[in-house]
């Protein structure tokens, strides 16, 4: 054949090595710390809701954008952003449909679009299938226990008249870095002075620890016009498989996004819809004790990595990550120190060039979740404070 039938924008990119290391981490028998999701049940309450809505055979296409149930129920979470269910939502196959689809409506080819990194691996792609230019800026890494920060020279170089929008996730995956009022006060400012939008992924906004605040760009000054908020049920309620995210935004843009949506999925499981719908209106319950169960899950893997002798670069105040700085390790890359765990040690990890443009950038990291059971996370640190005893640490300088 003459032709690769290949596109060019499919080409510019792999496939998720997330999804890839679940692959090795089955294949090999490991305990997977490479996947966000839970090795434990969701709530009974929300299980049974949905089997009810099954029984009433609410088993047929909802309305495109969202059951009525569900984008009223969102709207009163969101009361507080002014959030009109009929027209500023819309229900989406989990947040990752949501942010192609917002990226799809939004962005024109040639369009400029900044991501952080170290970033969500789906960013990158999601701006080129739109026909965009992904911008990275990187954040500062951590040192002498501080956090990730964001580095305002690089940050206002970045930001141009080509500059359409610009995606912020808090708190972050991969980092578990919230970012702080200050911080999104720079972003909206600059959003502002250059007429461009903020897309930001909230998915992990119920899982803070440390007295961390979650802040919605979208409620500092000016920015409700200019911001699409998109998050999920996934994380906050354990069930990553039912994908079930949603976008908000003003009317216009929400517009855009529906048709963009109605194309791409259709839409969300119906029964599924009225079960988070039936939950939600029950109030704050399940997010009330989250960050509390995750904080001791967070605590318990952070001290096990010490223990080890793996170096986490920050302790987490959001979400269920943790970057883990293997410099002086004993394995030159992160990839080949992510296969020697999942196949010798059992414990499956992510390499840092995922996160990053440049796999350089990333090779001193790997990236641990921590959404599991707290005897699986023991079992992963005893694995991992067994083989590090076989492993001898690299001097500076040195390349093996």
């Amino acid at each position: 054949m003459s032709r690769t039938f290949v596109s060019r924008r499919a080409a510019r990119f792999t496939e998720s090595v997330i999804r890839e290391m679940t692959r090795l981490a089955d294949r090999h028998g490991a305990i997977n710390l490479a996947q966000g999701f839970p090795d434990f049940p969701a709530p009974r309450e929300l299980k049974e809701a949905a089997c009810r809505a099954i029984e009433a055979d609410l088993n047929q296409y909802a309305i495109t954008w969202g059951s009525k149930n569900l984008r009223h129920a969102l709207a009163a979470k969101y009361a507080h952003l002014g959030a009109d269910p009929e027209t500023m939502i819309v229900v989406t196959c989990g947040a990752t449909e949501a942010m192609i689809a917002a990226l799809m409506a939004t962005l024109n080819p040639g369009d400029e679009v900044i991501i952080f990194e170290p970033f969500y691996e789906n960013y990158g792609p999601d701006a080129i299938l739109s026909g965009a230019r992904p911008k990275f800026v990187k954040l500062i890494p951590p040192s002498n226990g501080a956090d990730w920060t964001i580095d305002d020279t690089a940050l206002r170089r970045a930001f141009t008249s080509r500059t359409r929008a610009v995606i912020l996730n808090t708190p972050n995956n991969p980092t578990g870095k919230v970012f702080a009022r200050e911080e999104l006060a720079l972003i909206a400012a600059l959003c502002r002075k250059y007429d461009a939008l903020a897309i930001t992924d909230e998915v992990y906004e119920h899982i803070l620890y440390d007295g961390a605040e979650h802040v919605s760009i979208a409620t500092l000054p000016g920015m409700a016009e200019r911001t699409i908020t998109i998050s999920a049920l996934s994380k906050t309620f354990s069930v990553t498989g039912w994908r079930l995210g949603y976008s908000l935004a003003p009317p216009r843009i929400t517009n855009a996004i529906r048709k963009v949506h109605d194309f791409l999925t259709v839409g969300a499981p119906h029964p599924l819809q009225e079960a988070a719908a039936e939950i939600l209106a029950r109030g704050g319950s399940f997010t009330n004790r989250l960050s509390a169960e995750y904080a001791e899950r967070r605590d318990a893997f952070f001290e096990g990595l010490v223990a080890a002798n793996l170096a986490p670069a920050a302790r987490p105040r959001g979400a269920y990550y943790v970057m883990v700085d293997i410099t002086g390790f004993g394995r030159r890359t992160d990839t080949e120190c992510a296969r020697w765990m999942v196949e010798d040690v059992g414990v499956a990890a992510v390499p840092g060039r995922s996160f990053y443009q440049n796999p350089r950038d990333g090779r001193r990291f790997l990236r641990f979740c921590f959404c599991k059971k707290l005897e699986t996370l023991r079992e992963a640190t005893r694995r991992l404070q067994t083989a590090m005893l076989r492993v001898r640490p690299v001097k500076a300088g040195s390349r093996a």
